[in-house]
């Protein structure tokens, strides 16, 4: 672990920040990948998987955002935490307005629940959009980190970007097949159902690298940056995750889910960063 940390100190905080969400991605299209081999998912397991994603965003909107983000801001009391509550609020409007906005239709949803502008659009593009709308969040915290690194911010280490790309990382992988099994129980093929899984998740090294360049471009909004991508992963796992979890029995599953989660990325960050 320490050569990979080694490596991104190395090279540039857009390029490490790119190959970080590479991974992040990758690791999607790995989950996505297990449609090939597997008929069908058990609804306890999904919601279990579910469950698991949020833990990961709550974990890392504290612990890789919000903290950092606080420590590095200046002044003392009240005027401190202003940064992160203003990034906060604004990254939580931001998703709301892309959740208006944009067609898409949570997993465990009726076809008639579906959000945002009315569109003729197939359910299949609806439910990936689901997912493609709660990895923007993701990938641009992991730029903001990254840039926050180069920019010498105390409070942003090398290690706990790297702690938070594999911390979604690994929620990454059961959401990818999270998506693409309910893909394939809508009838469309194994290979298509991996398309749209791992599409889900292409918007991340998108966002990674707009986030790091805007941190390095305008060095003062880092603790609002670090704080806007908490708010927008705080807003899906409330809005969206979570909802989706409460569909069926499983309730008591997929909150073990959450905690399992949350324990392992608050440890990958507390271990790392």
């Amino acid at each position: 672990m320490q050569q990979v940390i080694d490596y991104f100190e190395s090279i540039n905080p857009i390029l490490a920040a790119l190959y970080a969400t590479l991974f992040t991605w990758g690791l999607t299209a790995s989950g996505a990948a297990l449609v090939f081999l597997f008929k069908g998912m058990n609804r306890a397991l999904l919601d279990g998987m579910l469950g698991f994603t949020g833990g990961v965003m709550v974990a890392a909107s504290f612990w890789s955002l919000l903290a950092p983000g606080i420590e590095m801001s200046p002044g003392e009391g009240f005027v401190k935490v202003i940064p992160a509550a203003v990034g906060f609020l604004l990254g939580a409007i931001f998703i709301y307005g892309l959740d208006k906005i944009l067609p898409h239709l949570h997993i465990n949803f009726k076809e008639s629940e579906a959000e945002g502008v009315k569109t003729p659009w197939h359910r299949t593009t609806l439910l990936t959009l689901a997912i493609t709308l709660h990895n923007i969040p993701e990938g641009l915290a992991v730029g903001v980190l990254f840039g926050g690194v180069a920019a010498g911010f105390e409070g942003a280490s090398i290690g706990g970007a790297v702690a938070l790309a594999l911390g979604i990382g690994l929620q990454n992988f059961p959401e990818g097949f999270a998506v693409a099994m309910p893909l394939r129980r809508q009838g469309l093929s194994r290979y298509k159902s991996f398309l749209y899984g791992q599409a889900s998740a292409i918007v991340e090294p998108i966002a990674a690298v707009l986030g790091a360049w805007a941190v390095l471009t305008f060095q003062p909004i880092l603790p609002y940056a670090l704080s806007f991508a908490a708010g927008a992963m705080i807003f899906v796992v409330v809005e969206e995750v979570i909802p989706e979890t409460q569909q069926d029995k499983y309730t008591d599953i997929a909150t073990m889910g959450f905690i399992g989660g949350f324990i392992i990325m608050m440890t990958l960050d507390v271990g790392l960063g």
